[in-house]
This record gives C-alpha cells, structure tokens and sequence, in this order.
C-alpha cells in the first residue's frame, strides 16, 4: 500500500453545486414567503440544495451522529476534569443511552455510530462492533512524546476514510460528527494554535468537564510544550496528526475528507471536531464547503477555527458538553430549512418548473 498523501485530497473534492445553488437561490426568490424573512434558514436550505445537487431540495431523512473516541496521554497532567483512560465510560453512557447525545439522538430518532480509534481501556468492556477498529490503546503524551507513529496515523486516516464510505454508501445522507474524548481539547488547542499560529494561552479553554485555574495553567503549559513539537512538522498534515495529534484525530480528520470527496454533509460540533476540520482544510481547501459549524462551545480554540474557515455556528446557546451533543441540537434546523425550500408554494404569479436535476415534479 502506498503511503497516504493528504494533499492528493485537494485534487479528489469539489465545491458543492455553484449551478444549483444559483438555481435554488432564483427558486427562493419566487416563493410566497418574502426573501429574508426566513433568515438563515434560506442561505441553510440553498447550501443543502447545493449539495445534494437538487432543485428543489431533497429532505434530509436519514441522518446519523458518527462519534469518534480516544484516550489522551497528556490527560495525565491533569488538565482535564475527567481522570486520564477513562474515555470508554463516556462511550458506555452514549450505549446506554444515558448521555446526552444518546438523549436527544433517540428523541430525533437519529442512529448513532462510535469508533473506538484509541480507547485506554481493555477491549473486552465495550462491544466488538465498537473496538474492532481500534488503532492502537491510548495516544502518546503530546508534550514530550509522538502521539503516534507514522504508520498508525495512516491506518487511523484510513479508518476515518473506511467510515465515512460506509456512511456514503449506506444512504446517510448528513452526518453529525462529534467525539469521546478525555484530553482531547488539550490536543485540539495544540493543533489550532499551530495552525493558525497563536500563543497557548489565545487558544486554551477549561474544556467539557470544567477545568479551575490551577488545571488551566497546567493545560496552557501542556499545549505550549506540545506546540514547539509542532511547529518543526506542520508542513505535513499526516505527520502533524502524528506528533500532537491521537488516533482518534487522526481518524476524524480522514472521515472528514472522504466525506467532502463523497458530497456527504457533515455538521461539526465542539472544538476537537473543529480542529480535525483545520488540519482537512489544511489539506484540501474545498473540504470546509460540505460543513457546517453546529454550536459555539464557548472554547477560544473553536472559535479560532472556525473564524479561519469562514464557518459561522448555528446556535449558540452555552452548551459545552460535547461528544455531538452540540451539531445534534441543531440538525432540526437544518432539516427545517429543507422543509421550508421544498414545500413552501411559489406566488401565484410565478410559473412551475422542473427541478435543477432534471426530473419532473411540482414545488
């Protein structure tokens, strides 16, 4: 197998349908309900259209939240509100249904799919289903050490590939990406100060959990020992993942990529998916075209992603739990702006027309 170039996934992605877009944006302008008046909800349902490559846009109806989970050495400097390797407790709550992802996922009747890409845990205590793809147990402590080595950041890039192809071909027709983390935001700090070439403290929050000052000095310490490791490699994505990322980021990033080279949409939530997003738009400049921003988190290092990828979050309503819950709560407004699009009558002045695809149909 040759060696994984994520640069070559510059050449496979294509913006969504500019054509159509255009097309569902005339469609807009002839509908009962004044321009503007729906807000965002408009510039949403025209966005979709324009992925989907459909006039009028098509319901999204089989929607799926894809979390990825992983363990982070650098969790034992305590700088997460969560004791290091104890990631697969939140993987055991979301298949329990007792989180709140797992909550709100049965309320919408949204299937929800876990990876374990690098869970510190015996493989024994979660089902096979969810282990069989792990890369490796736990990732390395990012300060001082590699997270991973070359050769498994490209099988976790390829399993975060393999996913999102399963997804495409099964009919998903969105996906909402989140992850199970502990130590994660550590990491995700690192990778958007490296990228976008900020200072530790710019970019470091007090995570999901809640972190007090003491953790968050020993949290800004971590990601400013992990970014002088960083800065020597950014000029390669694969080998960035490798030395301050985690299997799981690493896996996240690949999905994100092949679902760009797909045309599957994905709704990204909390700063770990924000940062697996950077590192893919590093790689292929399109890619941030087939996402949407869910939620704001409340972390500085979101933010700073999502301001350099020209993404502007749906809500913003305080809730940093993540692990999707966030990009989850925000799939209602996105299938409503599909509604709308698709079912909202043109004024009687205007004509029927077939839709951008080319089949017959009424509006």
């Amino acid at each position: 197998m040759s060696r994984l170039n994520l640069d070559d996934f510059s050449e496979l992605i294509e913006r969504p349908d500019s054509g159509v877009r255009r097309d569902a944006e005339e469609r807009r302008e002839r509908l009962t309900v004044p321009p503007g008046a729906l807000g965002r909800l408009d510039e949403l349902g025209e966005w979709l259209a324009a992925a989907q490559g459909a006039v009028p846009v098509r319901p999204v109806e089989r929607p799926k939240a894809v979390l990825f989970a992983g363990d982070h050495g650098v969790a034992a400097l305590d700088v997460s509100g969560r004791p290091a390797g104890t990631a697969h407790t939140l993987v055991r709550a979301v298949l329990d249904g007792a989180s709140p992802v797992a909550v709100l996922a049965r309320r919408a009747g949204v299937p929800v799919r876990v990876v374990d890409a690098g869970l510190d845990c015996d493989p024994e205590l979660l089902p096979e289903d969810v282990v069989r793809h792990r890369v490796r147990r736990g990732s390395g402590r990012i300060d001082i050490e590699d997270a991973l080595t070359a050769a498994e950041a490209e099988r976790a890039v390829r399993l975060g590939m393999a996913v999102a192809d399963e997804e495409a071909d099964s009919g998903t027709d969105l996906v909402v990406l989140g992850d199970l983390s502990v130590g994660g935001t550590t990491v995700a700090a690192t990778l958007i100060a490296a990228l976008c070439g900020t200072d530790a403290s710019v970019v470091t929050g007090r995570g999901g959990a809640g972190i007090d000052d003491l953790a968050w000095m020993r949290k800004c310490a971590a990601v400013r020992d992990a970014l002088r490791r960083a800065r020597p490699v950014l000029g390669d994505q694969l080998e960035l993942l490798a030395t301050v990322g985690g299997a799981d980021f690493a896996a996240m990033t690949g999905f994100l990529l092949q679902a760009a080279v797909r045309r599957m949409p994905v709704v990204l939530d909390g700063v770990v998916s924000a940062a697996c997003a950077l590192v893919a738009q590093r790689a292929a400049f399109r890619a941030p075209d087939w996402w949407l921003a869910g939620q704001v988190s409340g972390e500085p290092a979101q933010a700073k992603a999502f301001d350099r990828m020209a993404l502007n979050p749906l809500l913003d309503h305080g809730v940093t739990v993540g692990e999707g819950t966030g990009a989850l709560l925000a799939l209602p407004l996105v299938q409503a702006a599909a509604a709308l699009a698709a079912e909202l009558p043109l004024r009687p002045d205007q004509p029927r027309a077939e839709d951008a695809s080319g089949e017959g149909g009424s509006d």
